[in-house]
């Protein structure tokens, strides 16, 4: 278990930075309830692939989702392991479920065949 006590107040407003952004919030709201790829995330958000993986990129350099991958996609999850993730976890409590955006991922996985 991470000792809080770890973290400082620096570290705790990086997070709260990187997730000022509602595009970077709501990924996090999703990948709480499912993994999903970047292909996926650029169709739920009508932005482009590229700005997708910056964003990934932004929480991946701080630890808060991970990869993994499955053919030719790269799938993200919400990373539990992570210092930051009773903090994240507590943050996402207060925010709407997203259900159906999470059913519109879920049926474009079926669709593309992803693992």
């Amino acid at each position: 278990m991470i000792n809080a006590e770890n973290i400082t107040v620096n570290d705790y407003a990086d997070v709260l930075k990187l997730l000022g952004d509602k595009t970077r919030l709501s990924i996090l709201k999703i990948l709480e309830q499912t993994e999903c790829c970047v292909c996926l995330f650029a169709d739920l958000f009508d932005i482009s692939q590229s700005a997708i993986s910056q964003h990934m990129r932004k929480l991946k350099d701080l630890d808060l989702v991970k990869e993994d991958p499955h053919k030719q996609w790269i799938f993200y999850s919400l990373n539990t392991d992570s210092k930051y993730y009773g903090f994240i976890k507590s943050i996402l409590e207060q925010i709407p479920e997203v259900v159906a955006d999470l059913k519109k991922v879920e049926a474009d996985v079926l669709e593309m065949n992803c693992p």
